[in-house]
Parts: structure tokens; sequence; C-alpha cells
């Protein structure tokens, strides 16, 4: 194997625990809407984000499919050729998809197929990123230097789930269940707070400043870089029950459930912070389940809130040039006050 094809271990990363948390939680539960990781240069953004693709077991899916299908989903064909009934399926890993900061709407979307149009004459489709992202992770580095327009595209991809074009007198709509993942340096740019919201959490990341800790992650990856795979190996054991436990999580999300006073009292924190929308109770409703099945358990505890509710409110708050105290701090106080935790 090439020294490329080695990723770094998701378990190997020293510190960033509230990064790796939401994007454990959004493979567990999609539905939370993504997560957006912002924090200084050389923290490991991308190193995790790249190693949690490869933690994840692989899917099935019918071969030679442009969308990663499953065999019991319909085929989607877009062209006036015939569609072969073959569903010869094939296991791959979960698509790693990076979107360049210069993709033009119709890389990332899709578009006609030109040649196909003028050599065969008839209408079909090239698929874009978001159809190579399906059932996988879509991954924006440097999200806030994205058009907001290609962002609006992806957030709306991501909730509904589905792409839709239309070009040259066709409408075309294929599945585009992914989970969103950006990450960029607030130095260079905020995101507008319209599109904020629309990303399920928002992790930071800092630089690490325990000098203990900051040799500990020289070392390891000195190691990596001398033998990959012998030292990757070290780490087989422990990428494997993680594994499981996420697996474990997903098919035990179904049954976990929440108290109704425990949803009032989220609902409390988001009215007091004056959150607009409902969108911060639907993920925490969401993010607490996910957690609570991490720690394969049904049902939801005041605990699990504590550990996810910053990473699900922050985003959303309106900034306060006045405001003596940050959001975290603000977010914390009020979660104590309404759940009476001293």
């Amino acid at each position: 194997m090439n020294k490329k094809d080695f990723v770094y271990p998701f378990t190997a990363i020293v510190g960033q625990e509230e990064m790796k948390l939401a994007l454990i939680l959004n493979i567990i539960d999609p539905r939370i809407g993504g997560v957006i990781i912002m924090g200084d240069r050389g923290t490991g953004k991308s190193t995790t984000i790249r190693a949690l693709a490869d933690l994840l077991p692989e899917i099935e899916v019918i071969k030679d499919n442009p969308y990663n299908q499953h065999p019991t989903d319909d085929i989607i064909s877009f062209s006036n050729e015939i569609i072969q009934p073959d569903k010869t399926t094939i296991h791959i890993k979960v698509p790693m998809i990076d979107l360049p900061l210069g993709a033009t709407e119709d890389r990332v979307c899709g578009t006609i197929d030109i040649e196909k149009a003028l050599t065969a004459g008839i209408k079909a489709f090239e698929p874009g990123l978001l159809a190579k992202a399906n059932r996988g992770i879509l991954y924006v580095d440097e999200v806030n230097l994205l058009e907001n327009h290609l962002i609006d595209i992806l957030l709306d991809s991501a909730a509904s789930g589905w792409n839709t074009v239309e070009r040259e007198g066709i409408s075309i709509r294929h599945p585009a269940r992914f989970v969103l993942v950006g990450s960029g340096n607030p130095e260079e740019g905020e995101l507008r707070p319209q599109l904020l919201d629309r990303f399920g959490m928002h992790a930071e990341v800092t630089t690490v400043k325990e000098p203990t800790l900051r040799v500990k992650i020289v070392q390891e990856r000195a190691a990596f870089d001398t033998d990959s795979q012998k030292w990757i190996e070290k780490y087989t054991e422990m990428q494997n029950t993680l594994k499981q436990r996420i697996y474990q999580a997903q098919n035990l999300l179904p049954s976990v459930q929440i108290d109704s006073d425990l949803e009032l009292k989220i609902a409390k924190i988001c009215s007091e912070l004056n959150i607009d929308g409902l969108r911060g109770d639907i993920v925490i409703n969401f993010a607490a389940k996910a957690f609570a099945a991490f720690e394969n358990r049904t049902k939801v505890t005041v605990n699990d809130i504590s550990k996810i509710i910053t990473l699900c409110l922050r985003h959303r708050l309106r900034k306060d040039p006045l405001e003596s105290i940050g959001s975290n701090t603000k977010i914390e106080k009020l979660y104590k006050s309404i759940f009476e935790i001293n």
C-alpha cells in the first residue's frame, strides 16, 4: 500500500474532544444537520474529518452506480438509454468528498452531458459532487470563504436529502443524503448568521496549550510518518471498538426516548436565549438522543443534554458587542439555572 493511502486513525487523535463528539453524533444521526468546525490553523480539523470517514463500516452499493445507491433502491437514470436490471453489488468505504473552493454550481449539482447530447442526440445527466457524496460525508474546508449561494445549495440538499437540477428543459432529482462538515478559521471571515443557523452543530477547536500534550502529538505524528502501517496496527483494537459502538448506537437510536419535562426545559432555554426559529430545539433533541444511544441507553438524561447543548446553540445566539460574557458561559449558566444544577 502506498504511504499516502494510510489514514491517521481517529482514535489516535489527541484532544479536540468537542470536535470528535460532534462528528460522531452526526454519523449516528445525520438528521442533526451537519457540523461546522471553526478554529486556529494547524489544529487537526482536516485530519480528524478524514479519519472519521476511514473509521466507518463499508456500505453496500450497486456496482458502477453514480449515486452509491443501495440494491433495494430503484435505479435512477436520466437519459434515453436502456437501463439494465443488473444490480450487482459491491462494498465500498463510506464516500468522503472534498468540495474545492473554486467549484462551480454545475460541478456541485451536476449538469447536462453535452458530449452525449451532441454525439447521440440524447439528454443525459452528468452527476456532480452531491451525487458522489450520497450516503457519505461532504467536506468543505474554509467553508467561510465559499460563495453563499453554494452554501445554500449544500445546506438545502443536506436538510432534504435530495438534489434537484433543472437544465435545458429537463428536471432531475436524485438522492443526496450526506453529513455536511465545514471547517474554517474565523480570522478569515465569519459566515452569515442565517447560514450558521442551518448547521446542526458548531464545534470550536483551539491550539493545545499543555506542553506534555503538544509533545505527545508531535511524537505520535513522527511515528506515523516513519512507519505508518506498524503504527496504525497499535490502534486497530481501539478503532474496531469505536466502530462497533457507533454501529450499535445507530441501531439503538430509534428506541431512544426523551421525557416531556426535559423537552419543555430545552424549549425554555431556547426561548430565554431568544433563539430564532425552532431549529435549535429540534437539533438539541436529536443530538441528546444520539448521545444517549452512543452511551448505550434508551432514555435521555440531564447529563446527555449538558454534553451537547453548547454545541447546538452557540452559533445561534445573537451577537451583542456589549455582552460581558461569552456565548459558551451564557448557555451553561442558563442551563444550570433551568435544570437546577448547582
